[in-house]
C-alpha cells in the first residue's frame, strides 16, 4: 500500500480523491475550445430540432398556407374597398357616408395589419432570419 493509499485508507480511495480533484480542477475553468466545442453542439441541436418540427409538421403546410391566403384576401378586399370608397367620395353628391364607410374600414385593416406582417414574416422573411438575428447582434449584442 502506497502512502496516499494508507492515508486514505486504501489505493482506490487515494485514486478516486485524485480523480475528482481533477476533474473538479478541470471544471472550474472553461477554456475558449470547450466554449466553441459546447457552441457548436448547441447549433447542431437547434437545427436537428427545427428539421423535426418540419417533418413532424409537414402535414400542417396546405392548412398554413388556405389560413394566409384567407387572411390575406380579407385584408386586400379591405383596402381595395376603401380605395374605392375614397375615390367613390370625390365624385358622389353625398360624401358623407361614403367617406364614414371608408373610415371604418381603414379602421378593421389596422386591426389586421399585425397579422398580414407576421403572414409575410412567416412566408418571405424567416429563411433570412438567422442573417437579421446575427447582424442585430453583432451591432446590438455580444455574440460571442
Amino acid at each position: 500500500m502506497s502512502f496516499w493509499g494508507r492515508l486514505f485508507g486504501s489505493d482506490s480511495a487515494a485514486e478516486k480523491l485524485i480523480d475528482h480533484a481533477s476533474n473538479g480542477l478541470d471544471k472550474m475553468f472553461y477554456t475558449s475550445e470547450e466554449k466553441a466545442e459546447a457552441g457548436a453542439a448547441d447549433r447542431t441541436e437547434a437545427r436537428r430540432m427545427v428539421i423535426e418540427w418540419l417533418k413532424n409538421t409537414q402535414g400542417q403546410n396546405l392548412a398554413r398556407r388556405l389560413l394566409a391566403l384567407m387572411i390575406a384576401s380579407v385584408w386586400l378586399l379591405q383596402y381595395l374597398s376603401v380605395q374605392i370608397l375614397s375615390i367613390a367620395a370625390i365624385w358622389a353628391t353625398d360624401t358623407e357616408k361614403l367617406m364614414k364607410s371608408a373610415e371604418v374600414i381603414q379602421d378593421n385593416i389596422g386591426q389586421m395589419t399585425g397579422a398580414m406582417m407576421l403572414l409575410l414574416g412567416f412566408y418571405f422573411a424567416a429563411p433570412h432570419m438567422s442573417g437579421i438575428v446575427e447582424a442585430a447582434l453583432s451591432k446590438f449584442g455580444k455574440t460571442s
